[in-house]
């Protein structure tokens, strides 16, 4: 904040406020809001009917309101002579709206200029639940042959079963399930829905939850059935896509040139205008964070970044194949956290 001129950081819901301080916020309209200083105890403007999930305040100074009270005033008094303040990413806006208009004459910037300079390197603790996350859903795809059946059932029941299997393997919360099957294959996001799947369909599988509040994410790819020889073709491309990528990862090297190692791979299989997202994202407390493995990232990888790794190549109408892993940038070169079985897995 010294550095860079800012006088005061308001977070909210997010990452930021329990990376900080330990406390997720709940996402409501009462706002939650911290008030973080140049000097002085940072406060937390917090709703009274949640101030007992917070506990001993510690080091923050904690400031309860009532359903009658005025948050906005309490804020207003945390900030104080603070003009040029900086924001969390994922402050809603009325929140936001409300406080400018009782702090006027300020400037605004984003918490995240200053937040993901602390957040993008993981420290041992951090890595270490970031790996477990990781193993965890690889318990959960080590599963997925021999006990979930695909044919015959629909992409929600069997993104039901994902779910279900990664909570069973150690987390808290699945957080999400894409189950894409056939054509639908083709699209990176697709929403599970009531398509039959069937013989003969790859069935692009991407999931995970939240491990002791770290995030996992992993993409796998399976046959409905013995797989055709393009489905083999473009899942062997992927697959070495992946691995290049992997191999690329070193202190130093930068985000856009592990962008450049997987998709040199595609571009020269013919398949360059399918492969249509970044290569990967970070991961820790969110799901997808600083740094993004991306063309016109410069950033240099350095120790403990953590982040995936997951080329695809999508072809409208027919099928789609991902693979991602997540990694860590070690000190001599990549930490691969996930280490399920990347190979075009047949099921039934």
């Amino acid at each position: 904040m010294a550095t860079e001129g800012v006088d005061a950081v308001l977070l909210s819901i997010g990452a930021d406020l329990p990376y900080l301080t330990g406390y997720e916020a709940m996402d409501s309209e009462r706002p939650t809001i911290l008030v973080v200083k140049g000097s002085g105890a940072p406060v937390l403007v917090i709703p009274v009917l949640e101030a007992p999930r917070v506990g001993g305040g510690g080091d923050v100074e904690i400031k309860a309101w009532a359903e009658t009270d005025d948050p906005y005033a309490l804020v207003s008094a945390a900030v104080g002579e603070a003009r040029r303040i900086a924001v969390g990413d994922q402050t809603r806006a009325a929140n936001l709206l409300a406080i400018q208009a009782i702090v006027p004459g300020a400037t605004w910037d984003r918490a995240s200029d200053l937040t993901a300079r602390l957040r993008v390197q993981k420290d041992p603790e951090e890595l270490e639940l970031l790996r477990a996350a990781a193993h965890g859903v690889d318990r959960s795809l080590a599963r997925v042959p021999g006990e979930l059946r695909f044919a015959g059932r629909t992409e929600m029941d069997v993104a039901r079963d994902l779910q279900a299997l990664t909570v069973e393997e150690g987390h808290e919360v699945a957080a999400f399930a894409i189950v894409a099957s056939g054509p639908n294959g083709a699209s990176p996001h697709h929403e599970p829905g009531d398509r039959v799947i069937q013989a003969g369909d790859l069935v692009v599988c991407d999931f995970g939850g939240r491990w002791q509040g770290y995030s996992s994410d992993v993409t796998r790819t399976f046959s409905v059935g013995e797989p055709s020889a393009k489905q083999e073709e473009v899942h062997r491309v992927v697959h070495a896509a992946n691995q290049v990528a992997r191999e690329a990862i070193r202190p130093g090297i930068t985000c856009q040139e592990v962008d450049r190692a997987a998709r040199a791979v595609i571009e020269e299989a013919g398949f360059g205008e399918l492969f249509i997202h970044r290569t990967g994202h970070g991961i820790g407390l969110e799901v997808h964070e600083h740094p993004y493995m991306v063309e016109g990232n410069e950033t240099p990888l350095e120790p403990g970044m953590t982040f995936s790794i997951e080329p695809g190549i999508y072809l409208p109408g027919e099928f789609g194949v991902r693979i991602e892993d997540i990694v860590a940038c070690g000190p001599d070169g990549v930490d691969d956290l996930n280490q399920a079985d990347r190979s075009l897995l047949v099921v039934s």
